[in-house]
């Protein structure tokens, strides 16, 4: 358990300093660590939790204390939130009073401005590792592209469609 839990520790340690553009950021290293590195859950346990930490209220990354509970359980918890938010939450912090102390200078509109891109690539690369975990049979492919048009073309809130999702999935249309 030990070294489970050093493992996990120094894991999220890494994605904390490497989540840079948000969060979401990060997932493609979370699912390669904890799915093909590591062995402890399938790619499909892995989706399921991102979907519930995206259903559940709270910050977008709640799929970290999951990830913890799953491998560990109450230590896993502690020990994923502490190493994920921690370090990346004192760098933030640093970083903001940096940031504001040059906002007069004209490098840091260039900086933004090449971070824009990187950042949705990467949020990108995301959202293509949890399709790729979710949808591998038509019907899921289907529901995920159903749900990709509706939330980006229309203004349905995403709990809607997460919920007909579930009501998909509880009517055994899948």
């Amino acid at each position: 358990m030990i070294s489970t839990l050093l493992a996990l520790a120094l894991i999220f340690t890494e994605l904390s300093l490497l989540a840079f553009g948000g969060g979401n950021t990060i997932l493609p290293e979370m699912h390669r660590q904890v799915v093909d590195v590591h062995g402890w859950m399938s790619a499909q346990q892995f989706s399921a939790l991102f979907a519930l930490a995206q259903a559940a209220p709270g910050p977008n990354m709640m799929v970290v204390p999951l990830v913890g509970w799953h491998v560990a359980g109450l230590p896993g918890v502690l020990v994923t939130s502490l190493a994920k938010f921690g370090p990346s939450s004192l760098i933030t912090g640093v970083s903001v009073k940096l940031w504001e102390r040059f906002r007069d200078r004209p490098w840091r509109q260039w900086v933004q401005a090449g971070l824009v891109p990187m950042t949705v690539g990467l949020v990108s690369a995301s959202a293509a590792v949890i399709v790729e975990a979710s949808g591998g049979t038509l019907p899921l492919a289907l529901i995920i592209a159903a749900s990709a048009i509706l939330t980006t073309v229309t203004r349905v809130h995403p709990l809607i469609v997460l919920a007909g999702g579930a009501l998909i999935g509880l009517g055994g249309l899948i």
